[in-house]
């Protein structure tokens, strides 16, 4: 008997096995293509939504703006009086005293070798005989000093570190050690008092207003998780109904992550017309006030970067707090 011939269909579909390949290629392309296009979908649809229920969004969107512009105030009053009182360091001063067993030729000589220093600026020198006249007229003891053999007192050399990002308490207490190590210093003594007020003031200021700012940013997503759990509940049977006809999580999921992303971003952006209108009516009671005390102080706003910053974290905690709300409250509906 003669052998059967396989039929022309099966030849051609043995030909075509790549075919599937190419299929699954286009495919992935195409899916590719409608996930590009549905995010812009959920993004506008979910701005829209905003939109029709504009008075309850745009409470949230206050009080989100009010939370997020609390810490930018606070850090934009520190920012500008660290720029005011720039000179209150100025008191962080180190007295070079000299070996009194030194000559006024030898003292010289220290003091200009302390001078030559590039990380100092001399302030003031006080020769063995200008101490000893400044101390009898401040101390009054004229017929004491008179009695003496010799001048007790030795010259001094008054410098302040040449660089401003050197005056925190360990910079100058190393620089201090540093100048008496030189031949002719009998002892360098370092004035951090002011020093030391300074930087706790300020470091104080700082860590209240990164508390106050980890706080408010709680707050941020407990207000933006709770406006999506309600959305979430509002609408429990299009939500239901959606999975019936099924529709994925992801699908589900993506317009309520695109409100949320709405309210922080919304919130940042009305937090920063806040600052900047506070800014703008105080710029000119700063200014006058200023002016009497003979400064030229201006009042800064925040900058390019700091505005990145608000609008970058404002988004983000509406994203993470969407995310959690979603992720929590999602996974309990389901249809029946």
């Amino acid at each position: 008997m003669r052998k059967r011939q396989p039929a022309a269909g099966a030849r051609n579909e043995r030909r075509e096995t790549p075919a599937p390949k190419r299929r699954r290629t286009r495919g992935g392309g195409s899916r590719i293509s409608a996930w590009l296009q549905e995010h812009p979908r959920a993004a506008l649809n979910s701005l829209g939504r905003l939109w029709r229920h504009r008075l309850a969004s745009a409470m949230t969107v206050a009080v989100i703006a009010i939370a997020l512009a609390l810490p930018g105030a606070l850090w934009m009053l520190l920012a500008n009086v660290q720029r005011a009182t720039g000179g209150w360091d100025s008191g962080a001063r180190i007295s070079a005293y000299l070996d009194p067993s030194l000559d006024a030729d030898a003292a010289n000589a220290v003091a200009d070798r302390i001078a030559a220093r590039d990380d100092v600026h001399v302030v003031k020198r006080i020769s063995a005989h200008q101490a000893l006249a400044e101390f009898r007229d401040l101390s009054g003891f004229d017929k004491a000093l008179d009695a003496l053999d010799r001048n007790p007192l030795p010259a001094v050399v008054v410098v302040e570190p040449a660089g401003l990002g050197e005056r925190t308490p360990a910079d100058l207490r190393r620089l201090g050690e540093s100048l008496q190590q030189i031949d002719g210093v009998d002892r360098a003594q370092v004035d951090l008092q002011w020093v030391q007020r300074l930087y706790a003031l300020l470091d104080l200021v700082e860590r209240v207003i990164s508390l106050l700012g980890v706080l408010l940013a709680a707050g941020v997503l407990l207000i933006v998780g709770n406006t999506i759990r309600l959305d979430i509940l509002n609408r429990r049977e299009e939500i239901e109904v959606t999975k019936l006809i099924g529709a994925s999580d992801a699908f589900i999921r993506r317009p309520f992550l695109y409100g949320g992303l709405w309210y922080g971003l919304l919130g940042a952006v009305t937090a920063w017309v806040l600052l900047g209108t506070s800014r703008a009516l105080l710029a000119g009671p700063a200014a006058r006030l200023a002016a009497a005390y003979g400064s030229q102080f201006r009042l800064q706003g925040l900058g390019g970067a700091q505005v990145m910053l608000l609008l970058v974290v404002g988004a983000g905690l509406g994203l993470i707090g969407s995310w959690l709300a979603v992720g929590r409250h999602l996974r309990r509906i389901e249809p029946g």
